[in-house]
């Protein structure tokens, strides 16, 4: 396996760690709640300490990265966040679980922009889209959490201990697959020292990441409910609207990278949010349920590519400053997700919970409309390509 081969495999691996340690913690969220003795609104408010958390971390480790090289920092993320991982396992009250999330919402952001960092090194030497697949990976990664969840769960093993597990398999895989990683520092084209101006397209990113990735979090988070409280489906049909949009996303994920290199990243993003809007439109409007699922379907494949072009055009952009831009467009688009939750949830008290899903539509369209922000100048497509 040549040197870049491997640095492909190592970054994919790196994104399956973190989709598996940021799903764990997922699937414990019930029994954590239970143990610490907190109720659902408290829990609310705490989840929001994850993503302050990981907002602060991308930052910092967006700087960080561009001074001292993906090659170190990477590494050093995968073991913050597994370490920090099993701190909500150990949580006994609502400030030990506050102090938990933060930690590991900063961990979790380190690692998270760091690794796209390395990715978009990796796919300036191939010299060809391959962003979508490592954002695939994540997803795999989820769905292996879940699975391991269910089993643990099912032994009744407490949180402490899978977590416990998974910090330490985190810290071996973050150590054993940081060889294999490029050092990039001393390649990069400028190095980043004192202020400079961020340039206006990166801020447009990232403000489209943030209403593109609040659409994702809307689907994830309010579509079974909408199954059940506006269809009357029955919850094991309503869990398959969840199911139906996470599939369709980790599939197109797969096919996106192939894609883009046909049709180019601005036609992706541009044509992946109207397919978005038109999918989540179809599923806010169906009086029935299988039309529904259809829409949360096409909904989950149109935006599955989108997300990756605004993070590789953000990488891109500047060759010393890549990971500064990522942790940008990432940073919003993190609020964006976490935002659309409550967002959606205050709607209702407004609208029906289906008409409040107009809101994602109209930002998806916005998204679509905006999506030749991603145009560079032909020197630079040769290099983004």
């Amino acid at each position: 396996m040549n040197a870049l081969k491997a640095a492909r495999v190592a970054t994919f691996t790196y994104f399956a760690l973190n989709g598996f340690l940021l799903g764990l913690w997922l699937v414990h969220i019930p029994t954590v709640e239970q143990r610490t003795g907190i109720d659902h609104a408290e829990l609310g408010r705490l989840l929001l300490l994850l993503g302050l958390g990981a907002f602060v971390g991308m930052r910092i480790g967006g700087k960080v990265t561009d001074r001292v090289g993906v090659k170190l920092v990477v590494p050093v993320g995968g073991v913050l966040c597994s370490l920090s991982a099993l701190l909500p396992g150990l949580a006994v009250g609502q400030w030990t679980l506050g102090a938990a999330l933060l930690i590991f919402g900063l961990g979790n952001g380190l690692m998270d922009v760091s690794m796209n960092a390395h990715a978009v090194v990796v796919e300036r030497h191939y010299k060809r889209p391959v962003m979508s697949a490592f954002h695939a990976t994540w997803s795999l990664g989820g769905v292996a959490a879940a699975l391991t969840g269910a089993r643990t769960l099912s032994w009744e093993l407490s949180p402490a201990t899978t977590l416990g597990a998974a910090a330490v398999l985190g810290v071996v895989v973050s150590i054993v697959a940081a060889k294999a990683l490029l050092n990039e520092k001393d390649k990069q084209h400028v190095q980043v020292t004192g202020k400079r101006k961020v340039p206006r397209r990166i801020w447009v990113m990232a403000v489209l990441a943030g209403l593109v990735m609040l659409s994702e979090g809307a689907a994830n988070d309010w579509s079974v409910l909408h199954l059940q409280d506006i269809l009357d489906a029955s919850p094991e049909i309503a869990a398959l609207a969840y199911g139906a949009f996470a599939t369709t996303m980790t599939i197109g994920r797969l096919l996106a990278d192939r894609i883009t290199a046909k049709a180019g990243s601005v036609a992706v993003l541009r044509w992946g949010s109207a397919i978005g809007a038109a999918g989540i439109a179809t599923a806010a409007l169906s009086p029935w349920i299988w039309l529904a699922l259809v829409g949360w379907a096409i909904a989950g494949a149109g935006l599955s590519g989108t997300v990756p072009q605004l993070f590789s055009a953000a990488g891109h952009a500047e060759p010393g400053a890549a990971a500064a831009n990522v942790s940008r467009v990432a940073g919003l688009g993190y609020l964006g997700v976490l935002a659309g939750p409550g967002v959606i949830g205050w709607m209702t008290h407004v609208v029906p919970l289906n008409i409040a899903f107009l809101l994602p539509v109209a930002f998806c369209v916005v998204a679509a409309f905006s999506a030749g922000v991603l145009r560079t100048d032909p020197a630079e497509e040769r290099v983004a390509a």
